[in-house]
């Protein structure tokens, strides 16, 4: 029984010590601290919109190759146009001034002087004042139906239509009218004969003012090239200060020949009956006695001496026109002028022009206005 007991003894303290010898339990591994999580960064303000150059006002003048009346009456849309592009290029434009020069020189004058900021005046009218104007746009027109150097094949009786092709150039006419003198020179020409210095001496002309390239420069050329001589040797030569004013004169037989663009019979047919009171139409009672060489298209041209013109402006200036022009609210503005558009230009396009202003007044013996 002792025996017995000593052995259970025994045997309970092996098991006591094989448990004491066991290896403890591992402990939880500690776990790491999560890293806080970056914040996304905040979205960068939206720069603030430029605020558009303020400019009081705006002096836009046109030359008279109209009614000055009928040009401020179908110009005073481009008031709010110009004020509406212009905002949208960056410029809030206060006022609008739309004026009408008394004759061409006078604009020249004014964008010199920089009492006009833009001027849509002729190529002759601005390479005479380039010292104190810079061209920037060149204007696009609808070509026409007749085209001819020969003066008879524009004397069929009938209209001269707008072509569906644009036109960089037109020409000048010398128009004779139904004047007794006027339809003895047309005569001469339908029947294919030449007309003598002494013809065209002998006739009553309405000229324009002497930087028109229609209705003087380019028809002083012609005079020049054929006779040797100049408008201002014309015995009987009156300037006319519109168009307007000239075709009353023919109408009534004060003037036996005027000088004007190509297509200017088209902006007078109905004037011809009403206003000037003839019974025939202008296209029966008119004949076309001579044909310029072609004339670079009209200009946009803004001052040098303005104080509110610089490179942003002029170039704001461009694309306003240009848009203008591409709307049928705008053409049916810039139609006074026979303008269907406009593109840019640079003073070498009018190389030509200078030329011929140079030839016009060497031939006849002037100098160069300033």
């Amino acid at each position: 029984m002792k025996k017995t007991f000593a052995l259970l003894l025994s045997l309970m303290l092996c098991i006591a010590a094989f448990a004491g010898c066991s290896p403890a339990a591992p402990e939880p591994a500690a776990t790491e601290p999560e890293a806080p999580q970056a914040a996304e960064p905040a979205e960068p303000a939206a720069p603030a919109e430029p605020e558009n150059v303020k400019v009081d006002k705006l002096n836009v003048y046109f030359v008279p190759s109209r009614e000055p009346e009928e040009i401020v009456t179908v110009t005073e849309p481009l008031k709010q146009l110009l004020k509406d592009e212009m905002a949208k290029l960056g410029y809030d434009i206060g006022e609008v001034v739309i004026s009408v020069g008394t004759t061409y020189e006078a604009v020249g004058e004014a964008l010199s002087a920089g009492t006009a900021d833009v001027g849509l005046i002729p190529g002759g009218t601005y390479v005479l004042y380039d010292d104190g104007a810079e061209v920037i746009l060149t204007a696009t027109r609808d070509g026409l139906s007749k085209d001819s150097d020969n003066a008879k094949d524009w004397n069929d009786g009938q209209p001269t239509e707008a072509s569906d092709k644009q036109a960089v150039s037109y020409r000048a006419l010398m128009i004779a009218g139904p004047s007794e003198k006027g339809q003895a020179l047309a005569a001469k020409v339908n029947a294919g004969e030449d007309l003598t210095w002494e013809d065209l001496d002998s006739a009553k002309w309405s000229v324009m003012g002497s930087s028109s390239p229609a209705g003087y420069i380019y028809p002083a050329l012609w005079l020049q090239e054929r006779y040797g001589k100049g408008i201002t040797d014309l015995k009987n030569a009156v300037q006319s200060d519109s168009y307007g004013s000239a075709f009353a004169r023919l109408a009534s037989g004060q003037v036996d020949v005027l000088l004007t663009y190509a297509d200017a019979r088209r902006d007078y047919v109905e004037k011809w009956n009403t206003e000037f009171s003839r019974k025939e139409s202008i296209w029966a009672e008119t004949n076309v006695i001579g044909v310029t060489a072609p004339i670079y298209n009209d200009t946009v041209s803004v001052s040098k001496t303005s104080p509110i013109m610089d490179d942003a402006m002029i170039a704001a200036l461009q694309d306003a026109f240009i848009n203008i022009g591409n709307t049928e609210e705008g053409k049916a503005v810039i139609a006074i002028y026979s303008h269907n558009g406009y593109q840019k230009a640079l003073p070498e396009d009018y190389d030509n022009e200078q030329r011929q202003l140079k030839k016009t007044y060497e031939g006849a013996g002037q100098a160069r206005a300033p």
